[in-house]
């Protein structure tokens, strides 16, 4: 007989991954196939526990014809891709979790998705990511049969709690990339913004996994309170559900921070670009101010060179050329139009 609760987390086998029928918490047999699990659930009169990762269709139709389990539930399996929900069909409890962790090396978050058939005998859980690690969760109640004893209720509450547990990397990753993105806000550091964004989408994607579970639980405790479900059980819920409140809480205050810091972005982003527009025409006022000063100075100048100009042409009827005080008179004419030009600009401001 092959023991498979040691391989539950193991990612590169697909389909049957663990398979156990338990009596009284306490693991009695270990099945090889699906085929020996639903001859030695109906002998043992106990409870099945069967472990799936990434299987394919056919596995899924084949454990969920044996359980009876709802063409529409079915088919959100075989589909996957689904949002946290909690659906019931009949005596059938089905329920799709978006588990999570934060990888560290490219400072990303990512998203997993679980689902779980549970039964009045029976569990079952279709994992297609490497989270959340279920064979921690059997491990945990394999070593407490007062509390696997309780049923699937337990092994829901015990996978709840896995998933909520590795929340809590995945918030304090968060919260260290909100706080290097504060530091970096005023470093004018162009790559910011984008930052931002990509860590807002995560923030909201990873509020779309947390959300729904209050829902859930609330659910959850309604139906076990209604069907008198062990008080311990339904504390334990409680503290599950407050864990998520917490939670979700955060993630409410990292996705106002960045939409803050968003909005400090673009005011610094703002103000940078006053600040240059403000410089540009202070440079242009200052070439202005240069360039009226070099033109009031060439007008001037040029009045004189007019003058000299004129009596330069050397016609020969130009009765100045032959006046006795031609010459005093044209260097008074060029010295008052220099002058007259000097007053003007000087009263124009341009010298």
């Amino acid at each position: 007989m092959v023991d498979l609760s040691t391989v539950e987390a193991d990612g590169p086998r697909h389909g049957m991954v663990d398979n156990a029928i338990y009596v009284g918490g306490r693991r009695t047999d270990t099945p090889v196939d699906l085929e020996s699990t639903f001859a030695l659930l109906r002998q043992r009169q106990g409870m099945a526990w069967i472990g799936l990762y990434r299987p394919t269709a056919d596995d899924i139709r084949s454990v969920a014809g044996e359980f009876a389990v709802h063409p529409l539930a079915v088919e959100d399996a075989i589909a996957a891709h689904q949002r946290p929900k909690l659906e019931r069909y009949g005596d059938l409890l089905f329920a799709v979790l978006r588990p999570a962790r934060y990888l560290d090396a490219v400072e990303k978050v990512e998203f997993g998705e679980l689902h779980v058939f549970l039964g009045a005998d029976f569990v079952v859980t279709i994992r297609h990511a490497e989270s959340p690690d279920l064979a921690r969760v059997r491990h945990r109640l394999e070593a407490n049969p007062d509390l696997l004893q309780l049923g699937p209720e337990a092994v829901l509450y015990a996978i709840l709690d896995q998933v909520v547990d590795e929340y809590a990397p995945v918030v304090a990753g968060l919260e260290n990339d909100v706080d290097e993105i504060e530091d970096q806000l005023f470093s004018n550091d162009p790559a910011v913004s984008r930052r931002i964004y990509e860590l807002s989408r995560e923030v909201v994607a990873f509020q779309r996994a947390t959300r729904p579970l209050l829902e859930m639980l609330d659910s959850l405790k309604a139906g076990y309170a209604q069907r008198e479900v062990d008080v311990e059980l339904q504390r334990l819920l409680r503290d599950v559900a407050d864990h998520v409140i917490r939670i979700a809480e955060r993630a409410d205050g990292f996705r106002t921070l960045l939409q803050n810091a968003l909005t400090v972005h673009s005011t610094l982003v703002g103000q940078q670009q006053n600040e240059e527009m403000r410089a540009l025409t202070q440079t242009s006022l200052n070439q202005n101010e240069e360039v009226k000063r070099i033109s009031g100075w060439a007008a001037i100048l040029f009045a004189p060179t007019l003058v000299g100009g004129i009596y330069g042409m050397n016609f020969d009827h130009m009765p100045e050329l032959h006046w006795r005080y031609g010459y005093p008179a044209a260097l008074l004419a060029m010295f008052v139009l220099g002058l007259v030009l000097y007053l003007v600009f000087k009263h124009k401001r341009w010298l």
